[in-house]
C-alpha cells in the first residue's frame, strides 16, 4: 500500500512539474536561445529532484535548502499559472497579438513570483508579537496576573537557523515574561542540524521568572529514543513535559502532552487526575484538536501551534476547515484556546497570508 501511494505521488508530482516546465518553455521558446533552453530543462529536473533527494539524503544540507526553496516556488507557480493561462485564453478574444500577450504574460508571472518570494521571506523572518488578554476565574495567592509568552513551530534547523533563534531570544526577553511555553515542533525532524548550528546555546539565554516549559510536536523526531531529544532540549534551560503534569511553585498546573501522532500517549482525563484543579490549569497541546474534551476536563488555558495558519495562502482555508480554532483566540465555555501561527516555518522559508509570531498572554486571575 505504501509503495502504491509513493508511485501515485511521484506520478502526480511529475505531471505538475511538467505543467510548470511546459509553461516556462512556451514563454522562453520565442525569446531565448536554444542552449539556454536546454539549461532550463536541466535546472528544472535538478530542482524537482532536489525536493525528493533532500529528504532521502538529509545529511547533504545544500540539497535540503535547495529543495525547500523549490517547494515554495513550486507551490506559488501552481497558484499563479492557472490564472495566467485563463487570462491568456480570455485575451485571445481580443485583437491583441498572440505572441505579444504570451511574452508579457511570462514576464509578469516572473515579476509576481519574485515579488511573492520576497514578501513571503519577509513575513517568515520578521516576527511580530500578538497579544491577548485572558481572564481565568481562579485565584492565585499573591499574584493578580501573569505574563505568559508562547512560541511554537520554530522548526529550528537549516533555514530557521541561528539568526532566527537570536531574534526570538531578543523578542521574548524584551517582553519580560513570567513564564515561557513552547507547545511543540522546536526542531525540524533533524536533531543534528539543531545541535550543529548552536541554536541550543542561543535559546538558553531566554529568561522567565517561573521558567521555560515545552511539549513535543509531530516534527520533534529523530532516529533513536525520544529521551535523547528531550535531554538535548533540556540543556537549553527548558523543561520538556512528555505526558507529564507539574505544579509551578503552587501557582499553576502545567500539563504537557505527547503529540497525537504518538500511539501510546495518555488520555487527557488520566493526566487531569494528577492535576491540582484548585489553581489555573494550562495545557500544552501541539495540535489544536478536541477543544471540547479539554473544556470538559476543566482545562483553563490550552496553548497550541501546528497549523502555521496555512503558511502559504490559500492553505489557511484548509486549516480553518480542519480545526475549530486554527489561529488566534477562541473561548469554549470557561476554557481559553490560543493557537499561534508559529515562529518558524516548514519547508520553504515563506509566509503568505500568515506571519512569523510570538504570542504574549496577559493572564488575569480571579
Amino acid at each position: 500500500m505504501f509503495v502504491l501511494a509513493g508511485i501515485a505521488f511521484l506520478l502526480v508530482y511529475g505531471v505538475l512539474v511538467f505543467y510548470i516546465g511546459w509553461s516556462g518553455w512556451r514563454w522562453m521558446k520565442p525569446v531565448v536561445a536554444a542552449r539556454f533552453r536546454l539549461f532550463y530543462v536541466i535546472a528544472l529536473i535538478f530542482l524537482a529532484l532536489s525536493f525528493i533527494l533532500g529528504r532521502l539524503f538529509s545529511s547533504i544540507s545544500l540539497l535540503g535548502i535547495i529543495g525547500s526553496y523549490w517547494l515554495g516556488i513550486f507551490s506559488l507557480l501552481l497558484l499563479l499559472l492557472p490564472l495566467v493561462h485563463l487570462s491568456m485564453w480570455l485575451l485571445r478574444l481580443t485583437r491583441l497579438p498572440r505572441h505579444g500577450v504570451q511574452k508579457w504574460a511570462g514576464s509578469i508571472t516572473l515579476v509576481v513570483l519574485l515579488s511573492l518570494l520576497a514578501y513571503g521571506s519577509f513575513n517568515a523572518y520578521s516576527p511580530v508579537v500578538r497579544e491577548y488578554d485572558i481572564q481565568i476565574d481562579k485565584p492565585v495567592e499573591g499574584m493578580p496576573g501573569m505574563k505568559i509568552v508562547m512560541a511554537a513551530d520554530m522548526h529550528f534547523g537549516l533555514l530557521s537557523g541561528p539568526a532566527h533563534a537570536k531574534r526570538m531570544v531578543k523578542e521574548i526577553n524584551a517582553l519580560e515574561p513570567d513564564l515561557v511555553l513552547y507547545p511543540g515542533d522546536l526542531i525540524d525532524d533533524n536533531l543534528d542540524a539543531y545541535v550543529n548550528s548552536g541554536i541550543g546555546e542561543i535559546i538558553k539565554d531566554i529568561e522567565a521568572t517561573y521558567g521555560v516549559y515545552a511539549s513535543l510536536g509531530n516534527h520533534d523526531k529523530l532516529e533513536g529514543p525520544t529521551q535523547k531529544l528531550i535531554d538535548v532540549l533540556e540543556q537549553s534551560n527548558m523543561s520538556v513535559l512528555y505526558d507529564e503534569v507539574i505544579k509551578v511553585e503552587d501557582k499553576l498546573t502545567l500539563i504537557g502532552r505527547k503529540d497525537r501522532t504518538e500511539k501510546d500517549r495518555a488520555e487527557l482525563a488520566d493526566l487531569i487526575k494528577k492535576a491540582d484543579m484548585e489553581i489555573p490549569v494550562i495545557l500544552l497541546e501541539h495540535q489544536p484538536y478536541d477543544l471540547d474534551i479539554a473544556a470538559q476536563n476543566k482545562v483553563d488555558l490550552m496553548v497550541s501551534g501546528h497549523t502555521h495558519r496555512g503558511q502559504i495562502a490559500p492553505a489557511h482555508l484548509i486549516t480553518g476547515a480542519i480545526f475549530e480554532n486554527d489561529w488566534g483566540y477562541l473561548r469554549k465555555g470557561s476554557m481559553h484556546s490560543v493557537v499561534t501561527s508559529g515562529y518558524g516555518f516548514w519547508g520553504p522559508p515563506l509566509r503568505i497570508g500568515s506571519r512569523s509570531e510570538i504570542v504574549l498572554l496577559n493572564v488575569k486571575f480571579k
